[in-house]
């Protein structure tokens, strides 16, 4: 009686991730989105504290830079309910 090591094996089961491949790529690019825009809301202080630096409300930290984080934080969302 001949028992052979490589019958008594189990196939092993693949392992199944959550989202689909193209789901991880729109959630990255949502992630760099959002990094954008938290980069395009930097800056804009004054060295002394005693003078007003009127730059922190110009138009790319008031309206662009939180717009651009608000759509990738949409992006995000789309990727976790885009169905397979």
């Amino acid at each position: 009686m001949k028992n052979n090591y490589k019958d008594q094996q189990q196939p092993q089961s693949k392992q199944e991730f959550l989202f689909d491949e193209i789901n991880y790529k729109i959630l990255l690019i949502g992630i760099a989105v959002i990094a954008v825009g938290f980069i395009l809301m930097s800056g804009g202080g004054s060295k002394d504290p005693n003078i007003f630096n009127e730059e922190i409300f110009n138009f790319r930290r008031i309206r662009l830079a939180p717009t651009t984080v608000l759509l990738g934080f949409g992006i995000t969302i789309f990727s976790i309910f885009k169905k397979n």
